[in-house]
């Protein structure tokens, strides 16, 4: 099944499919995901096979704002338990599958690169949990009809916060509840994040997460 769904992934064959393993994820061990044991040789490989420049593989990783965010569910399950609940910019699915196993009525995975989507699929059934898989570009668009968005290392760099941030703030600013998990890229501009928990680093995250002795959860509050 895994090399048949990386056979779908914009025909790309079975290209990068022997380069995942099923792997526990170091902050919530209750998850398994298909993670690269190296990130940059996947790369290589689906882009030799598609014959075109493709974005990273960060769909390959347990990213440290996303390990938090994961572990922030499973030890406090009310947050999404009975909730509809959006996980933006899913990646692995990490997040989205934590809110399912943490009793969401119904998880929305959102990304827009088509391997994360099939990698998503991958770690869903691994799991043994449901979560609805979009690819549209959601961040231009006004609201998503959701009581709870997750945006787990969603920040990573200044150009995508700019996108991502305002997208937060307008589902904040009409009661949905956001929460961000961070490792402090230095992203986090807006005034109205606050720290709810904190985590040590986890490990098995992407390279340059080594340095990272710390990551949090932050909520979003609505403007006075």
């Amino acid at each position: 099944m895994q090399r048949q769904l990386f056979a779908d992934a914009a025909g790309s064959g079975d290209a990068g499919a022997d380069q995942l393993r099923l792997t526990r994820v170091p902050l919530a061990p209750e998850i398994r995901l298909y993670l690269a044991e190296d990130p940059t040789l996947l790369w290589a490989r689906l882009e030799a096979a598609a014959g075109r420049r493709l974005p990273p593989p960060f769909w390959a990783s347990a990213w440290a704002g996303g390990q938090a965010l994961a572990r922030y569910l499973f030890d406090h399950p009310e947050v999404v338990a009975g909730r509809r609940v959006l996980d933006l910019a899913s990646g692995s699915g990490l997040v989205a599958i934590a809110a399912a196993m943490a009793g969401a009525a119904t998880v929305a995975a959102n990304d827009i690169d088509p391997y994360a989507t099939t990698a998503i699929s991958l770690n869903a059934i691994a799991n043994e949990v449901r979560v609805t898989i979009t690819r549209d570009d959601l961040l231009d668009e006004g609201l998503v009809d959701v009581d709870v968005v997750l945006a787990g290392d969603a920040l990573y760099s200044g150009e995508l916060a700019a996108q991502v941030l305002p997208f937060l703030s307008r589902h904040t600013d009409q009661g949905v509840r956001v929460l961000v998990g961070d490792p402090g890229r230095g992203h986090c501009t807006v005034d109205r994040l606050e720290p709810v928990a904190r985590y040590r680093r986890a490990t098995l995250g992407v390279a340059e997460d080594s340095l990272i002795d710390r990551v949090q959860v932050l909520a979003m509050s609505p403007r006075p």
